[in-house]
């Protein structure tokens, strides 16, 4: 675990020092993104390559209830040849609650990093996105978690 996690920061590193600036082909969009933490998904370009992603996710099944809240900054850059398409890193947090059965339930909090893709369909309203996010888990357990994959279908105003 501690390899991925080094392997991780040094790609960051490592992004960071490659970003470029490129002005995107929307400014806001809404939808959902749909992965391990299903939910609402709003972005908002700050500038012309940095954006601010919330997400708004909520489960509830015999098991489980869950309502978790995520901010991402992300710093988006240009794939050659493919317009429209972006590859974005970044990093924040998520704040939520959860409650399990035959437990009273817990505060949950984590910082979370991200890495995707963003694609916007030329001449439609239409944005897709598919990430990666990583998390670590401050509480109510202290954990790191690699699983979740999701994908964002928004749509941009």
């Amino acid at each position: 675990m501690k390899k991925l996690l080094l392997l991780c920061l040094t790609a960051g590193f490592i992004f960071l020092a490659n970003s470029n600036s490129q002005a995107q082909t929307y400014e806001n969009a809404i939808g959902v993104r749909l992965g391990s933490y299903n939910g609402l998904n709003y972005k908002t370009f700050l500038n012309s390559n940095k954006a601010l992603d919330l997400n708004l996710s909520f489960r509830n099944n015999d098991d489980l209830q869950r309502f978790l809240l995520t901010g991402l900054y992300e710093v988006h850059n240009p794939i050659e040849g493919a317009p429209g398409l972006l590859w974005y890193y970044g990093g924040g947090g998520s704040i939520g609650s959860y409650k399990r059965r035959n437990f009273d339930g817990d505060l949950w909090l984590s910082a979370d990093g991200v890495l995707g893709l963003d694609y916007k369909i030329e001449g439609a309203p239409l944005n897709l996105a598919i990430d990666w996010r990583p998390r670590f888990e401050l509480t109510p357990n202290t954990n790191f978690r690699t699983g979740d994959v999701g994908l964002a279908i928004r749509l941009t105003f």
